[in-house]
This record gives structure tokens, sequence and C-alpha cells, in this order.
């Protein structure tokens, strides 16, 4: 296996795992994964409206910034309230 700046150490261990062939299935996946389906649509659920007014500058750089993440910037702008919000900003 090459080794590869892009991965850090969780990710390496599990493509090494993956190309030994050690990995095992997880066991009700199916449940698990409507869960955290579940979870992630009220999580992104968006029911409200919200309008602000921000200097021209702002809104340049948040467009900017976006544009370098490859998401709209009002995706971006609402990523970053709800990571604030949710104490990961």
């Amino acid at each position: 296996m090459k080794k590869n700046a892009k991965y850090d150490e969780e990710e390496l261990a599990i493509l090494q795992a993956w190309e030994a062939g050690t990995l095992k299935p997880v066991s009700g996946l199916a449940v698990q994964m409507k869960a955290h389906q579940a979870a992630a649509e009220a999580t992104f659920k968006k029911d409200q409206r919200l309008n602000i007014r921000i200097s021209s500058r702002d809104l340049k750089s948040l467009q900017a910034r976006a544009l370098e993440e490859g998401i709209p910037y009002q995706t971006f702008a609402a990523s970053l309230l709800h990571k604030f919000v949710s104490g990961h900003l």
C-alpha cells in the first residue's frame, strides 16, 4: 500500500484493514442506517426563514468561501450558523 498524505491515521487503518480483508459486516445495518437518515433529515429540515442585512464586503467574502467549498453561499451560511449554535465552530 502506498502512503498517501490525503488520508489521516484512522482512514489509513481502515484502508489497511480493507486491503487485508479483515473488515467484518455490521449487524443491524438497515436499522442503523434508518436511524441515521432520520436524524440527518431532522437536522437539515429547513422550516424557518431568516432575513439579515450584512455588509457587501462580508457577503462577497461569504460567497467566495462558499465557492471554495463548492456549495451555494446560503447553504454555507446556514451550515456556519448551525455549527456555531451547536458548539462545533
